[in-house]
């Protein structure tokens, strides 16, 4: 049978970008992920790109048939945009007899931090040092892989500040990596997300690495959250089962846009606790430098204050104690 192959190489940022457009639109089985070779240097004169600019190469395949033409189409004004703004290379396509198995493909291995190993594979994996922490999600992708500046970010720093024994939340988990990852360091965890995709990506993550005892996953929101809709604007959501937290958590990361977490800042600093021990830490991701101050204005309003961050381009994360 043969296959329209379409390939193109991303940045870290738009690979998460690239699958989540496409899982909508493509059989995720068909897509495979493969870190960036440089190709001759012929090869890259033709193709006007910077000899170190791209991360990973990312190649889909369709049946090649009387429907091909169109979804190509489709395909390629769906990630346009990430070509146009630097993040992608343009798509190049060409027929192929047969395409690639995904057991001949070597397992895509990304390293975090100083601990963190994300794999996109169920392929074995030996770690290289006794404090690793193994991170496997399935291939789709989707809602944050590891892969993006934003989880980037948040799981350093999580490595710096979760601690056995804590209760955490995971506000918005998606992938369910940030659950998996507090779960691995000795966390208990309760992993929110009002998308009920995101939900079942954070049940596969949690069964997949075994972490089934630490992690409780619910369809739902913190306080206020459930009358935002769709965190991400997509579809209107209705009957968002809402969590009604009073000093429940020693620890929040939330991997969320920007206005969430402005709406939510009242919510945040009632859902966390303080003891002689411990005073409740929240962590904010999902947003930009662009949205830094804003957010930063409702949590301090709030009664958080800032005391640690990461950044990555233009992407940050917040550490905040209650004060």
């Amino acid at each position: 049978m043969a296959w329209i192959e379409l390939s193109l190489d991303t940045t870290h940022e738009a690979v998460d970008w690239v699958c989540t457009l496409l899982a909508e639109t493509i059989d995720m089985k068909n897509v495979h992920i493969t870190e960036f070779t440089e190709p001759n240097q012929l090869h890259l004169a033709e193709q006007n790109v910077a000899q170190t600019h791209w991360t990973f190469t990312i190649r889909l395949y369709l049946p090649y048939n009387t429907h091909s033409r169109a979804h190509v189409e489709k395909i390629v004004n769906l990630l346009s945009p990430l070509h146009r703004t630097g993040l992608a290379t343009e798509i190049q396509t060409t027929v192929v007899e047969e395409k690639p198995t995904n057991t001949a493909e070597k397992p895509l291995v990304h390293r975090i931090g100083k601990r963190f190993v994300v794999l996109i594979s169920d392929a074995p994996y030996q770690s290289k040092t006794v404090d690793e922490v193994t991170l496997r999600l399935k291939t789709t992708l989707s809602f944050g892989s590891g892969l993006h500046p934003a989880t980037i970010v948040s799981l350093q720093l999580l490595d710096r500040y979760i601690v056995p024994t804590i209760n955490a939340l995971d506000l918005g988990s998606g992938s369910g990596i940030l659950s998996v990852a507090m779960a691995k360091l000795g966390a208990t965890v309760l992993a929110l997300d009002n998308d009920s995709l995101a939900v079942e990506a954070t049940q596969d993550a949690v069964r997949r690495n075994g972490v089934e005892q630490q992690v409780t996953v619910m369809e739902g929101s913190l306080g206020s959250g459930s009358n935002l809709g769709h965190w991400m604007g997509r579809e209107t959501i209705n009957n968002v089962p809402k969590i009604e937290a009073i000093q429940a958590f020693d620890l929040i990361v939330a991997n969320i846009q920007a206005r969430v977490h402005i709406a939510l800042a009242d919510d945040f600093q009632r859902a966390l606790r303080q003891t002689y021990l411990h005073t409740g830490l929240l962590i904010t991701a999902g947003f930009t430098v662009d949205h830094e101050d804003n957010v930063i204005a409702a949590l301090t309003e709030a009664g958080f204050e800032v005391v640690d961050s990461e950044r990555l381009d233009e992407w940050v994360a917040l550490a905040h104690r209650l004060v």
